[in-house]
């Protein structure tokens, strides 16, 4: 009868990161910021982030996410003035992404169209982990893919790749409403801000 328990707990365990992940798959983003860095070759730098937030009702969720991947943290989704009270569990340590949160979401797939999502998210991270980002034109290839996500590409008519190398910041006061939330969605991180670009 002994012998029937580790299958049984490995089971159990199958069953909740399955769980996990299709609540992600709900909930959950994988997100490349780019963000203004002066001390970059480029003046900017890329911010990979796995984030997914959930009311404080129901965050014992993001705690199993915590618990499971062992890393991350859970934090106000919003300043202490909002009226949002949700939190929200971020991931940016390029080393847990690369070595807990990828290798977990490979093990247990996005089944949804955010699969595609992931898919380009993990190649980000990878080739900054292999430094691709530290030149020039390895740093245009990654903004290329960051631009692609979340909105299937259409953010590149704010033309993002050649402000970047000319290392022009984008005038959101002129432009229109639509415009100034892509500039946004592609700047705004959870939490405050470190440095990523080593």
């Amino acid at each position: 009868m002994g012998s029937d328990n580790p299958i049984g707990a490995d089971n159990q365990q199958e069953r909740l990161d399955d769980y996990l992940a299709g609540y992600v798959d709900g909930e959950g983003s994988f997100h490349v910021a780019i963000q203004r860095n002066p001390s970059t070759k480029t003046k900017w730098q890329l911010v990979p982030e796995f984030h997914v937030s959930q009311n404080p009702e129901r965050g014992s969720i993001l705690d199993l996410l915590k618990e499971r991947l062992g890393c991350g943290r859970i934090q106000r989704n919003a300043s202490k003035r909002s009226r949002d009270k949700s939190l929200v569990f971020v991931v940016r340590n390029r080393m847990d992404l690369l070595t807990k949160v990828l290798p977990f979401f490979e093990a247990h797939p996005i089944l949804s169209q955010k699969r595609i999502e992931f898919e380009t998210f993990a190649a980000i991270v990878r080739a900054m982990g292999s430094g691709e980002h530290l030149s020039e034109t390895g740093f245009h290839r990654l903004v290329e893919k960051a631009l692609s996500m979340n909105g299937g590409g259409k953010y590149r008519r704010t033309d993002w790749s050649s402000r970047i190398l000319r290392g022009h910041t984008p005038d959101t006061h002129s432009r229109s409403p639509a415009d100034r939330e892509g500039v946004k969605r592609w700047s705004d991180l959870h939490g405050d801000m470190q440095s990523q670009a080593e």
